[in-house]
């Protein structure tokens, strides 16, 4: 649960950046709205491992700068491009939500829950950016984006 934290603290960072970044007043508005839906997440990842008796990553400002600064570059590169990142970057979390999701005890419904729910609306804004206009990602893009999210796994893991 510490890993879908430090992807909420990422994701608000992303999206506060594009929407900052967008260029037209609808485009701002949609990542705006996607961002509030991620702080949702954020809150419900936080209470969980509350619950858990667990702790959140020792390196979330560090997490949020980054993600922060990749947001800016996504939203400079232009408004589909920046739809292009939101889309790659909901379905790999979506990916990673479905497997969090076959490893979770089936006894653990408030965690199931958390997750099922994270990973229908980060469908969504995927769908969403699609639906705007995005430009899909190059592969090497989309590579470098897969790299960096297991770097983040496997350090948000340990801190």
């Amino acid at each position: 649960m510490r890993v879908n934290h430090v992807g909420e603290v990422c994701a608000q960072a992303l999206y506060a950046a594009q929407a900052l970044t967008a260029r037209t007043p609808a485009l701002r508005d949609q990542m705006r709205a996607a961002g509030r839906e991620e702080t949702d997440h954020l809150a419900w990842t936080e209470r969980r491992l509350r619950e858990l008796d667990a702790r959140t990553s020792l390196l979330n400002p560090l997490w949020y700068a980054g993600a922060f600064a990749i947001g800016l570059a996504a939203g400079r590169a232009g408004d589909r491009i920046s739809l292009g990142f939101v889309v790659e970057t909901e379905r790999q979390v979506e990916a990673h939500l479905a497997g969090h999701l076959e490893r979770l005890p089936d006894d653990d419904l408030a965690s199931r829950a958390v997750v099922a729910q994270m990973k229908d609306d980060e469908s969504r804004h995927a769908d969403q950016a699609l639906q705007a206009g995005a430009t899909p990602m190059p592969a090497p893009v989309r590579w470098l984006m897969r790299a960096a999210a297991k770097v983040m796994t496997r350090t948000a893991q340990v801190l």
